[in-house]
């Protein structure tokens, strides 16, 4: 389908002769930006279904300096789409738009406009000019001929219109925000969000979040998922991005990519532009935002704040711009991972009720109060079912990438009883630096055998295959395999049938099983297996306790012996030549 690919049916001046359903109404959905595409997409289906007596079209708008992406999302879904040229020639009964700069042809028809955000909180620039505009003001023209309807989520919504333009006064609707209303009803959903991010038990889900233009979060301070990365030890987090469909739209998904992809390869979780934010906000632990609409809404949710940014766009006295006080500041050039911790363990659940107060009011009566007023501009009685309520999100089908190379730090404590307890922390090797070593306190690189990063593979420590399973009699020869693919590494470690098979380039065979629950996975396998041998400790019988943040899991280290035609006096020299102390 093109911008300018006219349509017959279901509406036009022939439409009857090729339609089967004999609608009579036409409801168009005006698709103008990939945002206000987006937020009515996620409002009509839930106000007009299962009625064929309304055909609802869509008319692309390709005016804004945002509408790249809006075709192909229509497309996808299978929208029958009209060029805006076509709309001057047909006679529907009510359009929809979540965008309010549309320019509606003249007629008689009204227009609903729902907000793409919270409220009118930003000032954006303006397409027909020089200077700025107040966000989800209508055109003079529609409030000139009494066509436009503004829905609103707070009565001082409307006090705020009337004083910025006095052609909204009675122009307003109160319906509250469908979008919240779905949050709220999504949160029995959390850990099915949580799983479906790939975020495991025992992480917590830092959401960053950006709005568009130069003074957002992402804006100002791009490399912040990559500096929350190198801080951040992966198996205590995970870190999502959301980027307003601006952002997509404005640069284009290769540029964005691009631009996160050291960030991407960490670990970092991107969000669909055009479906996730919310399941991810709703999945979070604690947001890092700006003066976008979805920080509010992460603290409508009672989620902690903590602001990055907040432009000089907001708009004074709006419930948005309270949050430039009410929350936390996250501070460049201190620690994050500590800034972090201090914002969680300092929230109360109700830090921002007073703000939520002032940005949404009918909480749940969203739906009903617009498809109360559809049905009445259409001039039509509503169903005789009843209107379904908010509904949660729909888990995503997220693709999550893990960083392929870790510097693993570990802490090591002996208890009483004589137990190895080692802390674990990982962070991604591409943005993460080492540090100094104590002597219990040790730094390793380890990578995966799909690491593209020729520098990191070549310097590794240990190597993990964690995409294959291997049987007790295969992996001393795929062990033997791999340090001769990575002649630099010291120890290999593969996932097997019971536990894993760890190798060392001497020789050595150790199988490494949990004590109780998952077996581990290669990567704490080797470490457990590093550890010991930095400590001189023998590799059999073992029992290492590794800690990684709020997960424990106890690890028993058994040997096969080593082959019997090497000596023990010639495995102990070649552990000496290689900086490792010899088994015991």
């Amino acid at each position: 389908m093109e911008s300018d690919e006219r349509i017959l049916v279901p509406v036009g001046p022939d439409a009857a002769r090729w339609r089967t359903f004999g609608s009579v109404r036409t409801l168009v959905v005006a698709a103008r930006t990939m945002t206000s595409l987006v937020r009515v997409l996620d409002v009509v289906p839930e106000l007009v279904p299962d009625d064929p007596r309304i055909a609802v079209v869509f008319a692309y708008d390709p005016t804004s300096a945002f509408n790249n992406g809006v075709l192909d999302l229509l497309r996808s879904l299978g929208c029958r789409t009209l060029p805006w040229s076509q709309l001057a020639e047909i006679s529907p009964d009510l359009l929809i738009s979540a965008s309010e700069n549309v320019a509606v042809p003249p007629g008689d028809y009204p227009v609903v406009v729902l907000p793409h955000g919270v409220g009118f909180q930003k000032q954006v620039p303006d397409s027909a000019g020089p200077g700025t505009r107040l966000s989800g003001l209508v055109h003079d023209d529609l409030l000139a001929a009494r066509r436009a309807w503004l829905a609103i989520s707070h009565p001082a919504q409307e006090a705020q219109l009337a004083a910025a333009h006095p052609g909204t006064v009675g122009r307003t609707v109160l319906v509250g925000d469908p979008c919240l209303d779905r949050l709220r009803a999504s949160i029995r959903w959390q850990e099915r969000y949580r799983a479906a991010l790939g975020v495991l038990p025992g992480q917590r889900l830092v959401l960053v979040s950006s709005t568009w233009g130069e003074e957002s979060l992402v804006g100002s301070w791009p490399g912040l998922p990559a500096d929350l990365l190198s801080q951040l030890p992966s198996d205590e987090f995970r870190v999502a991005l959301v980027l307003h469909p601006n952002v997509w739209s404005g640069h284009g998904a290769w540029q964005m990519r691009v631009m996160q992809q050291s960030a991407v390869e960490a670990g970092l979780i991107t969000v669909d532009p055009a479906d996730g934010w919310q399941q991810a906000l709703v999945a979070s632990d604690v947001v890092i935002g700006d003066h976008g609409s979805v920080t509010l809404y992460g603290a409508a949710l009672r989620r902690p704040v903590v602001l990055a940014a907040f432009g000089s766009e907001a708009v004074p006295d709006t419930a948005g711009y309270s949050l430039r006080t009410a929350a936390d500041r996250l501070t460049a050039g201190r620690p994050l991972w500590e800034q972090l911790e201090a914002t969680m363990a300092g929230h109360r659940a109700d830090r921002f009720a007073a703000v939520t107060a002032a940005a949404f009011a009918e909480p749940g009566e969203a739906l009903p109060r617009l498809r109360e007023l559809v049905y009445r501009l259409l001039d039509l009685p509503e169903p005789e079912h009843p209107g379904r309520g908010p509904r949660a999100f729909p888990v995503p089908a997220t693709d999550t990438t893990h960083a392929r190379s870790l510097m693993v730090h570990t802490s090591v404590v002996r208890d009483p009883t004589g137990e190895i307890q080692v802390e674990v922390r990982r962070f991604p090797a591409a943005l993460a630096g080492e540090s100094a070593e104590t002597g219990a306190s040790f730094w390793h690189l380890a990578c995966d055998v799909d690491e593209p990063d020729t520098r990191l593979v070549e310097s590794a420590t240990v190597v993990c295959s964690t995409s294959e399973v291997f049987a007790p009699e295969t992996g001393r020869q795929r062990v033997a395999a791999l340090l001769a693919d990575f002649p630099g590494a010291r120890i290999v470690a593969l996932a097997g049938e019971e536990g894993c098979v760890v190798g060392l380039r001497d020789g050595r065979l150790v199988h490494v099983h949990a004590a109780d629950g998952p077996g581990p996975d290669p990567g704490a396998a080797a470490t457990a297996v590093y550890v010991c041998l930095r400590l001189g400790s023998s590799l059999y019988h073992t029992t290492v306790d590794l800690i990684h943040g709020a997960r424990r899991q106890k690890l028993l280290l058994g040997a096969a012996r080593p082959p019997s035609d090497q000596p023990a006096v010639s495995r102990a020299r070649t552990s000496a030549a290689r900086g490792l102390p010899p088994s015991s």
